[in-house]
């Protein structure tokens, strides 16, 4: 399973939301100023964050995007299931929809692996990420982020 661009940039985003707007609203343009991504790109991630649920959008001379819910309430799944779908190395059918499914070896590998990473994703808060990436590198582990 390869994540695309969505799903790394977006989860840099909501962790540069977390950094920076815990008092203010953030513009979209100092988000992309910071980790060097293009607005345009960056606007069409963030509308599937916020009809996700996981940023709201501050109208205004002030205005910008915050989180929806504090960095702890808010899993890694849930914004990289926004952006991507569903996290699946492969498609296949937990039951008998499949025509494979009596003789088929390797359904239990790709369940195995498909719940590992779901569990993963669904374990880890983007409080974390932030916490655990700021202490790599001397405190410059995420990419514009001033830890």
């Amino acid at each position: 399973m390869r994540l695309s661009t969505k799903g790394r940039y977006g989860l840099r985003a909501v962790a540069d939301l977390a950094v920076h707007g815990t008092e203010t609203a953030v513009s979209i343009s100092s988000i992309a100023a910071r980790q060097g991504l293009s607005e345009s790109y960056l606007e069409q991630l963030i509308a599937k964050l916020k009809k996700a649920g996981i940023v709201t959008s501050i109208r205004g001379t002030n205005g910008g995007y915050k989180l929806a819910r504090s960095a702890d309430k808010i899993a890694v799944g849930d914004v990289l299931r926004a952006l991507e779908g569903d996290l699946c190395v492969v498609e296949c059918p937990d039951d008998q929809s499949c025509d494979k499914y009596d003789s088929c070896v390797t359904k239990y590998v790709w369940k195995r692996i498909n719940d590992s990473i779901n569990e993963v994703v669904d374990n880890m808060t983007l409080e974390e990420v932030i916490q655990n990436g700021c202490h790599f590198n001397g405190g410059n582990a995420i990419q514009g982020m001033e830890c």
